[in-house]
């Protein structure tokens, strides 16, 4: 995976929220500090922040890739900031090359939440190998998906690479001596099996999605208040969700597809700053007005590869017949 992601060294992990929390751990981040993140994403990237004592400060997105808006970042940016959190939402990388901008001038550690994104590529750098570290989800709805939980961190740093591997083992240094206090984050070998024999063919895999995503965006075009997703001339989408925006009667076109026999979901519909869980941050409805839009009309589209092009089309009919 080292090799795959253009890194110096790759560490399994448990899972994808457990490579953050350990990534954090390793490089010291804990009460007192801050990490600037955003707040349309999975759970687990703050929840993560949080566990360590840290607080995450949200800052809003792009609308047209769902990711962090680097030009909202430095101002952002307090005497206690430690790092960046960057999620590659969807599959498509976030604007890396700002964010290292903005990291290298203030000193920070950037922090790839790969989750959603393994393969994909921005500006010719795969995701996980730009930041200090890279971390990567096995979930089983994933590109690369295990039998069960599962993770990793990449990292072109290899001493950085050498302390994630005693975090992982309980801080422990040699049998019974432990030098911090780490956690149980020990990638299952038969997980790892797996993924070895997985991982010859996650290229194709990735390629049927980007078909797949291709005909969905030719066949969706001018459909009346559907908006199908982008992928930025400089990125390669890897569409481990193909996300289209619906402008209105969303919860009723997700019914109608459940009618025609079509699974969809939608990713996210609360933002974090709206969660129960962060009240203490103090944060309102409206403070971050693109997240807030985008979790009222996403609406994600069968994207496996096994699907045939007579199935895609038949999502594309049964949104039009909707819309009709």
């Amino acid at each position: 995976m080292a090799t795959w992601c253009d890194c110096a060294a790759a560490v399994g992990v448990s899972s994808g929220t457990d490579a953050l929390l350990c990534s954090l751990m390793a490089l010291e981040i804990g009460p007192g500090d801050e990490v600037i993140t955003t707040p349309f994403t999975f759970f687990g990237t703050a929840g993560a922040i949080w566990r360590v004592g840290a607080k995450p400060v949200f800052v809003d997105i792009t609308p047209d890739t769902f990711n962090i808006d680097p030009s909202r970042i430095e101002s952002a940016i307090t005497d206690k900031t430690r790092a960046i959190l960057p999620v590659h939402l969807y599959g498509q990388m976030a604007d890396m090359e700002a964010i290292m901008a903005i990291a290298e001038r203030h000193g920070l550690a950037v922090i790839e939440d790969c989750a959603q994104a393994i393969g994909a590529v921005g500006k010719g750098r795969k995701a996980g190998s730009v930041g200090t570290v890279g971390c990567l989800s096995f979930y089983p709805t994933k590109a690369l998906g295990a039998m069960g939980d599962g993770g990793m961190i990449a990292t072109g740093d290899a001493a950085l690479a050498e302390k994630i591997c005693t975090f992982r083992l309980h801080g422990e240094t040699e049998k019974y001596h432990h030098k911090y206090v780490g956690g149980n984050f020990r990638l299952d070998s038969v997980q790892a099996a797996v993924l070895i024999i997985k991982l010859r063919h996650l290229d194709s895999w990735i390629q049927r999605r980007q078909t797949h995503a291709a005909r969905y965006a030719e066949w969706l075009t001018d459909v009346d208040g559907v908006v199908a997703p982008i992928a930025r001339p400089e990125n390669v989408h890897t569409f481990n969700y193909y996300v289209i925006r619906v402008r209105d009667r969303r919860n009723e076109m997700m019914t109608h597809l459940a009618d025609c026999g079509v699974s969809s979901a939608i990713y996210y519909s609360l933002c974090l700053h709206q969660q129960e869980c962060f009240a203490a941050l103090n944060h309102a409805a409206g403070d971050f007005p693109e997240s807030e839009r985008a979790a009222d009309g996403v609406l994600a589209l069968p994207i496996y590869p096994e699907l045939s092009e007579e199935q895609v089309a038949y999502v594309a009919e049964s949104i039009k017949g909707f819309v009709a």
